[in-house]
């Protein structure tokens, strides 16, 4: 390996017991101002007694290697390795802050590289049921454990997934690469194969680039500006890879798609890196998840996919949340209560337009005390007090089934009616609850032996019923646009909620400009 680009000094840490923890106590040294980051420190030197760790030449360079590999992950090196210490920092207290500094830069490299860089809530909001469990103890312990192999500690402070490993390798080889040459196709009419187009020589270009045509000329004798065969099923594997409908047209969604260059696609990497830190605690062995970007539901058993179905979620302006919590009951043959905001924007101008609407679909009109109004009663021009509320069958929204879990949110996965949906290459249909494709079957795998029978029982009963399941199940809802197949392929979904812009941002104004990285890390230490 390559030694290091940013020394730590060129001279040795002397010992600096007693000083050391002076400094500490008594905030002699400007290390960070951050509580969290100050209190870190003290408990590291509290379980080595206060005695330096870094007085090695060697240990220093150790860790300078693993700060520069953080590059590999996403994360920008300069954040964490200090300018090179002056020559007149000789004398007890220099070297002690100097020793702080290069402690902070370890324990916050650890705390980024397991968790995340960014606040996740602050970003991205994701709500739990349960508080995210504290892992400054184990990563404390960890610190100290790892001084002695320190490439060990950095590696098992990454997160020890295997969406992220892979993802990681990817933007390794994208990072390694030169980019592409990048042309942007212009807008145009929709261009189905057969046709012609004086965008499809560029078309072409560009999906020989990226690897998905053979050759970047038309065939000798055929007309350059014809969408032909060959180009119709090159631009369908695109379109496949970045989930989209795969018809080999070219249309304004896959257009959009297109024109992502290589340098953004090498950002949407580096974003996604950091959403799988911030879900690196979530994930369990036994694991419900809602893949919301790519309109899929995956089932976890020990560790295991077991299972995978497709999903509708909520569209752009009423989008699925994400969240961690625990599938506990189900409603079977379920009625749908409809939600304020479906009442106020969808229903309420049906219903006055046409007062039978509510009969055509057996919807029935309640006070908030659950008692039956007459619907010629109620001022539609300015409804207060009332609930709609639509019978359990075939016509039902939520289908045959309804599966909670505890959310501020009012979200829960169902059974839908509008099962040709599925269909859908990007299935944004809903109003933020997901609708999930054979959930009967989901049902039946959650469910333990001795249930199945009694709730097939309750579900061809036709009635109302809440039943309560033996297991509960962990279930996450969460979002990323990113990620790398069974077969090692590495796949982008359109950003359906327009959220890779912001994170992106984020990371890079946290980044110091190449110009200002010393002075960055002057002010940090």
């Amino acid at each position: 390996m390559a030694a290091p680009l940013v020394a730590w000094g060129a001279q040795d840490i002397i010992s600096v017991g007693p000083p050391l923890r002076q400094a500490l106590e008594q905030s002699l040294c400007p290390v960070p101002v951050e509580p969290q980051a100050r209190q870190r420190l003290e408990v590291f030197y509290a379980f080595l007694g206060h005695q330096p760790q870094w007085q090695a030449a060697s240990r220093r360079d150790d860790l300078a290697r693993q700060l520069e590999a953080l590059v590999d992950d996403g994360l920008d090196p300069a954040e964490y390795l200090p300018v090179r210490s002056p020559d007149s920092a000789s004398d007890t207290l220099q070297q002690a802050c100097l020793e702080l500094r290069i402690s902070h830069a370890y324990l916050l490299a650890l705390q980024h590289l397991s968790e995340g860089r960014l606040a996740h809530t602050g970003l991205d909001p994701f709500w739990r049921l349960e508080p995210k469990i504290d892992r400054q103890a184990s990563l404390l312990s960890l610190a100290v454990r790892g001084l002695d192999d320190l490439p060990g500690a950095f590696d098992a402070a990454r997160p020890d997934l295997p969406q992220y490993r892979a993802l990681r390798d990817h933007y390794v080889r994208l990072r390694s690469q030169p980019l592409a040459e990048f042309e942007p196709l212009p807008s145009g009419p929709l261009l189905r194969p057969g046709r012609t187009d004086a965008r499809t020589p560029l078309l072409r270009r560009s999906l020989h680039r990226a690897g998905y045509l053979p050759e970047p000329l038309a065939p000798s004798g055929s007309d350059p500006l014809r969408h032909d065969a060959e180009l119709a099923a090159a631009l369908a594997r695109f379109q496949q890879q970045h989930g989209l409908k795969d018809d080999g047209i070219l249309g304004p969604a896959t257009l959009a798609e297109l024109n992502i260059g290589p340098a953004q696609r090498r950002a949407q990497v580096r974003v996604n890196l950091e959403r799988w830190r911030w879900l690196s605690g979530d994930m369990e062995a036994n694991l419900l998840v809602v893949d919301i970007a790519g309109g899929r539901l995956l089932l976890y058993r020990e560790g295991l996919l077991t299972w995978e179905t497709r999903t509708q979620v909520g569209r752009a302006d009423r989008p699925t949340p994400q969240l961690k919590s625990r599938i506990e009951r189900l409603t079977l043959n379920p009625t749908w209560t409809v939600p304020p905001t479906i009442l106020r924007e969808d229903k309420l101008p049906e219903i006055r337009r046409d007062l039978g609407f509510l009969a055509q679909h057996q919807m029935t009109v309640l006070d908030h005390q659950g008692r039956r109004l007459n619907p010629a009663s109620v001022d539609w021009s300015r409804p207060r007090g009332i609930l709609l509320r639509q019978a359990a069958g075939p016509s039902n929204p939520l289908g045959k089934v309804a599966l909670r879990f505890d959310n501020p949110f009012s979200v829960y996965l169902h059974d839908t009616p509008s099962q040709r949906l599925f269909a859908e290459a990007q299935r944004t249909f809903s109003s933020g609850c997901v609708r999930v494709e054979h959930a009967l079957g989901l049902v039946d795998l959650l469910l333990v032996e001795g249930e199945h029978e009694r709730v097939n029982r309750l579900l061809s009963g036709g009635r109302t019923q809440e039943y309560r399941l033996a297991r509960p199940m962990p279930i996450l809802m969460a979002y990323w646009t990113a990620e790398v197949d069974n077969e090692g392929r590495l796949r982008f979904r359109p950003d359906l909620y327009h959220r890779d812009a912001a994170l992106q941002q984020a990371l890079v104004e946290r980044d110091p400009a190449p110009g200002q990285r010393n002075s960055a890390a002057t002010a940090r230490f």
